[in-house]
């Protein structure tokens, strides 16, 4: 099988992501376990070929120079995937995640609604935090369409690299990919304030730079979204804010509490009737009360504010694998196994039962 073929089985079986890897075949993630296909493995040699047929001479360079590489690969008549490249006790190997062509809605998504509100808000910034595989970018995705669909806006994404293609309905779209578009999320973010934006899509918040350039944007009147590889809503707070030196906090916590909007914390767990899996989510919404924990050094206490929150759409991530469980959709095993509670999330249990 040819690279090609492999790509193919990925579609067809509907894996998240395919494995390339040393005297190994090649391995699917399907509904986040692994799996070994029937292919035959691939010596060092064969993998190196393999991989290198998809790659530009631009791309061979700047991968023998960096040891790394992150690109997008568009096949004709497939979906896409997004690539990682690397190297593993010297032998050639790729990550390969698939992405579909067609974008979800927040619905289909298993998301609750008050995403939708987030993503019509005129400025401010809106966080969708979880681990990698989690479908970050996903949700930033569907709540690119909700805007697209609904305002004649400008939207500027900034990607490692593109994943989701939008196409232009009522708004204006401008995907700009890290590296081949831009040296950096931090130099992109920068410049997009002189490109006329209504909202900025930032793929991944990785450092001091590109959370500063984020929250200025955020606080001049644009909607920023973007993405942190967070647990959960009060972890988020203090890493952009632990992200600064001491002596730049407190105005960073002013900043923080006066431009964010919310945040969106989610997961994927295997469905009870083991076939895909369901986003379970935390949300926390920046009413006046969260933005004054935030203002002062009370981040400890966000959790209870998202607990007695509902009428504002804020749910704990306990409250989301009770509803997932209860509902069949979800086991016990699975659900206890993400509980960030476990004594709250017996007494939600208790308190339904």
């Amino acid at each position: 099988m040819d690279l090609k073929e492999f790509l193919k089985l990925t579609i067809e079986k509907k894996a998240s992501d395919l494995h390339l890897t040393e005297n190994s075949p090649p391995v699917l993630r399907i509904d986040g376990r692994l799996v070994l296909t029937e292919a035959p493995s691939l010596n060092r040699d064969e993998l190196k070929k393999t991989i290198y047929s998809i790659l530009s001479d631009i791309q061979k360079e700047k991968f023998e120079n960096d040891r790394e590489l992150d690109f997008s690969l568009a096949l004709k008549e497939m979906e896409r995937f997004r690539v990682n490249v690397h190297i593993q006790k010297g032998s050639i190997e790729a990550a390969f995640r698939r992405i579909p062509l067609s974008i979800p809605s927040v619905k289909e998504l298993g998301l609750p609604n008050v995403i939708i509100d987030l993503a019509r808000r005129p400025s401010g910034l809106v966080l969708i935090t979880g681990p990698t595989g989690s479908g970050k970018t996903t949700t930033l995705a569907a709540m690119i369409k909700v805007i697209n669909d609904e305002q004649a806006c400008m939207i500027i994404s900034i990607e490692d690299p593109i994943e989701y293609v939008h196409i232009n309905n009522k708004a204006v779209i401008k995907q700009r990919e890290v590296y081949s578009d831009t040296h950096s999320f931090a130099e992109a973010l920068k410049r997009c304030l002189r490109q006329d934006p209504d909202v900025i899509v930032v793929g991944e918040m990785r450092d001091l730079e590109t959370i500063s350039t984020a929250l200025t944007a955020a606080e001049t009147g644009h909607l920023v979204l973007a993405t942190l590889h967070t647990p959960d809503s009060a972890q988020t707070v203090e890493r952009i804010i632990d992200v600064f030196p001491s002596h730049q906090q407190q105005q960073v916590r002013l900043q923080l509490s006066a431009s964010l909007q919310g945040i969106a914390s989610q997961t994927l767990i295997p469905r009870a009737e083991g076939q895909g899996r369901v986003l379970a989510s935390e949300i926390l919404v920046a009413t006046p009360a969260v933005r004054n924990l935030i203002r002062e050094k009370a981040v400890e206490q966000i959790p209870t504010a998202i607990q007695t929150g509902s009428q504002y759409g804020m749910h704990t991530m306990d409250m989301s694998l009770r509803n997932l469980y209860q509902d069949g959709i979800i086991t016990y095993e699975d659900a206890l196994a993400q509980v960030k509670n476990y004594e709250e999330f017996q007494q939600l249990l208790n308190h339904t039962s």
